[in-house]
């Protein structure tokens, strides 16, 4: 069973039918404006929309309920979905090549801004409620309290942007990662087993029965995939089979918060900020991001994507969402957890998307490192939960 549920209330509230007609309003805008290529990718996410939202598919709850029920499932399937995504990863990533279409992995260097972004980006998984794809699949579907963590998580990366040259110019290693120190040969086995060490160390806490009922186990399969709910192992597969599907197609693995930043940093030109002042959006590859129109960069047109697919998920589970509680502790969590996760996320080259499931199945070191930096974070954002009265149950 998945480790965060939707919620199961049928109340369909104004807020939800603004989100499905804005999605709607995207995704007709996003097809009828993007290339061939983009309009392919943006399929792709609409899959992933309804996969996350379908299986519930969240990190920050699968930490959350180790910590404290040591309940192995969430993390299980983590390790079920980055073991898949290394081994659709490693024969393209070995050519370089994919059907005629260069690709390339996500690694990048390892230091102490990097291992401080993962480790405030942990904190913000347990304040803000979610992790980067969370908080896209859960807005997506209606939750207005992850719009808040959405809209604040754009303002931290474009914040963290504006720092990012400092925090690099830390020490640090260069880009490494298994594959390039021994060779696929002996990586692809070496990560497997260490994956399978840790799914056997992680049986000493495994609970043998399943926690909660499935209320849908009658329903006939067909009608289960397109209304959910989805065993987080379906989820694990869908997730690991699309972020290959992106890779051979977009060049590169499935990443998220590139477009929090560019969102937020469009934003800030709106108003009157100038590109000119920032070194980092001086570059060439960022300054021509902010000069085109969105739907000219790829990670920008995959996170509409997730927002549209959760949406259509959520159209065809009959959930809604329900009233949400307005209590001024919960909302100053979500916008300092949305802050610390975008923040976080920029200084980090990237989220749980990206530097941890991306990286790892890449084989980057800074992969590894993402994690063991963003436990501890979450740790203490569990911790820190009860402050703004939010429950760790």
């Amino acid at each position: 069973m998945s480790t965060l549920s939707p919620p199961l209330s049928r109340q369909f509230n104004p807020l939800s039918a603004a989100v499905i007609l804005v999605s709607i309003s995207l995704s007709a805008w996003i097809l009828s404006e993007a290339s061939d290529r983009k309009s392919g990718l943006f399929a792709i996410a609409l899959v992933m929309g309804i996969a996350l939202y379908h299986a519930s598919y969240g990190f920050s709850a699968a930490y959350r309920n180790f910590f404290i029920r040591r309940e192995t499932t969430g993390i299980d399937s983590q390790i079920i979905l980055i073991a898949l995504t290394t081994v659709f990863f490693a024969p393209a990533l070995i050519q370089g090549e994919a059907f005629d279409q260069p690709v390339g992995g996500a690694v990048a260097p390892v230091g102490l801004g990097m291992a401080f972004g993962a480790f405030i980006f942990g904190i913000g998984m347990q304040l803000g409620g979610a992790c980067a794809s969370g908080s896209l699949y859960t807005a997506g579907s209606g939750n207005p309290r992850m719009m808040i963590v959405l809209l604040f998580f754009c303002a931290g990366a474009f914040w963290g942007s504006l720092d990012l040259l400092w925090w690099q110019s830390l020490p640090a290693l260069e880009n490494m990662s298994l594959a390039s120190e021994l060779g696929w040969e002996a990586a692809l086995p070496l990560q497997l087993a260490f994956l399978a060490g840790v799914y056997l160390w992680l049986g000493r806490y495994r609970k043998k029965k399943n926690e909660g009922v499935d209320t849908n186990n009658n329903l006939i399969l067909w009608k289960r995939f397109l209304r959910g709910p989805w065993p987080l192992v379906w989820g694990a597969v869908a997730l690991a089979f699309l972020n290959w599907l992106t890779l051979i197609n977009a060049g590169h693995p499935w990443s998220i918060t590139w477009g929090f930043t560019l969102w937020g940093a469009k934003t800030a030109v709106s108003l009157g900020w100038d590109p000119a002042s920032s070194d980092f959006w001086s570059g060439a590859f960022q300054a021509e991001a902010l000069n085109l129109p969105i739907w000219r960069d790829t990670t920008s047109v995959m996170n509409i994507g997730i927002l549209a697919g959760a949406t259509a998920a959520m159209i065809l589970s009959g959930r809604r969402q329900g009233k949400w509680n307005k209590r001024l502790k919960p909302l100053i969590a979500a916008i300092i957890g949305g802050l610390l996760l975008g923040y976080g996320a920029r200084l980090a080259y990237g989220c749980n998307i990206g530097a941890f499931v991306s990286g790892v199945a890449s084989t980057s070191f800074h992969g590894w490192v993402w994690i063991l930096c963003a436990l501890p974070g979450n740790w203490i954002g569990m911790k820190l939960r009860p402050l703004f009265e939010l429950k760790n149950s």
